[in-house]
């Protein structure tokens, strides 16, 4: 199954190291593949080093896409822990 959803970076620091990490460690937790995607470039969800360098200000849009057994499920954790402000108080 593949699942993906359109989300923006809220938090006044953009996708920095804090949010990078919580982002790669719950999609870690995902049996699905997890990818973002942004200006035709896609890196890995699951690496902390992937998500971090692809540099995120606030405002940038994103797509989170998954595919396996719990796409659904995962897409729509990540999205939320991203319209969450990753937990970060701005």
């Amino acid at each position: 199954m593949k699942c993906e959803k359109q989300v923006v970076i809220l938090n006044r620091l953009g996708l920095h190291a804090r949010p990078a990490s919580r982002f790669a460690q719950l999609a870690s937790s995902f049996d699905s593949e997890i990818w973002l995607v942004r200006d035709g470039q896609c890196v890995d969800g699951k690496s902390i080093l992937e998500v971090l360098t692809f540099a995120c200000p606030s405002g940038t849009s994103l797509l989170i896409q998954a595919e396996g057994p719990d796409a659904k499920e995962a897409v729509e954790a990540l999205a939320d822990l991203v319209a969450t402000r990753f937990g970060e108080i701005d």
